[in-house]
């Protein structure tokens, strides 16, 4: 498919960056695969974190095609670079409909960016997360690449007003290793283990973080942050 609104709005978004002055930190790009299908099961903790695992992963030059919620497309504003950049609406409403569209494109050798936690956690935290990316991996045949952003919360958050301010702070975003699910794969099992590995993954991340957790709004209790107590 032809790419014509996708590298324009990269060029934007890595100005922004500079704009921010944020430390990117990217680990594990090798783990993106050059061709063919496959799903990032991304955690979600900022609106910004898709725009920060689609960066990370233009080294492995692919574009990712995230799913995202159909208000979004709806926006006079982002709905056509959403289309423009062939993201798939998901209209809750209506869920098989962007199963499809998605299990079309991972089949046709694109790469999904999904957030299997649904929404984004507040906690900072893993919460549970739904069977979407596991089912759409098995069902396709192709590798999930369980990814971790973090940092990210510190510029826009749910419940928080956003800090557009320059200033400089780390930001991670990290692949982990392919795992691939086999048809056989009970679905149930396959969605806890996703999750311990994510929870690991996010932890591994957390304790490289250059900058203290304590005392931090956009940190987990568990770290001595001031966020709220996670709900599961």
């Amino acid at each position: 498919m032809a790419d014509l609104v996708y590298p324009p709005v990269i060029v934007l978004i890595k100005s922004f960056w500079k704009y921010l002055g944020l430390n990117l930190d990217f680990q594990g790009q090798g783990n993106v695969p050059r061709k063919g299908g496959a799903i990032l099961a991304i955690n979600h903790t900022s609106y910004i974190d898709f725009a920060l695992a689609g960066t990370a992963a233009l080294p492995a030059k692919r574009y990712v095609r995230f799913m995202a919620k159909k208000e979004i497309f709806d926006n006079k504003i982002a709905g056509p670079l959403m289309r423009g950049m062939h993201h798939i609406n998901v209209d809750r409403s209506n869920g098989s409909a962007s199963f499809v569209a998605a299990l079309r494109s991972l089949k046709a050798g694109e790469i999904i960016g999904i957030f299997p936690e649904g929404t984004i956690s507040t906690s900072f935290e893993i919460k549970e997360l739904k069977s979407g990316a596991v089912r759409l991996a098995i069902g396709a045949g192709v590798p999930v690449i369980p990814t971790i952003v973090w940092g990210g919360q510190r510029v826009y958050t749910k419940g928080l007003k956003p800090n557009f301010k320059r200033r400089k702070f780390p930001v991670a975003v990290s692949f982990g290793e392919p795992i691939f699910y086999s048809r056989e794969t009970d679905v149930e099992v396959a969605e806890k283990h996703l999750r311990e590995v994510m929870i690991q993954m996010l932890r591994d991340v957390q304790e490289k973080y250059p900058d203290s957790h304590v005392g931090q709004r956009w940190a987990p209790v568990r770290l001595g942050g001031t966020a709220p107590a996670p709900l599961n």
